[in-house]
């Protein structure tokens, strides 16, 4: 949060209307967007991780990986 945006404590919640901006415009724009690629490949990513490692299966390595990729385009 930018100290100099005009609010005070707890008024911090924009990551959930950028996190509903940035879900709605890949939505929208499809393979177009910016950051439909990279969560696509970061799916992708937790995927292989899955497969390689014995405790993960693979529907958690995707969401994990397609996860981690999303926050790290809207953390910016």
């Amino acid at each position: 949060m930018n100290p100099n945006d005009g609010r005070g404590p707890g008024e911090g919640n924009d990551w959930v209307e950028d996190a509903k901006e940035e879900l709605s415009g890949m939505a929208k724009d499809g393979m177009h967007h910016p950051s439909t690629k990279p969560v696509l490949a970061g799916a992708a990513v937790g995927v292989v991780a899955a497969a390689i490692l014995p405790v993960i299966t693979w529907p958690v390595g995707l969401v994990a990986g397609a996860g981690l990729m999303f926050y790290k385009r809207i953390k910016k």
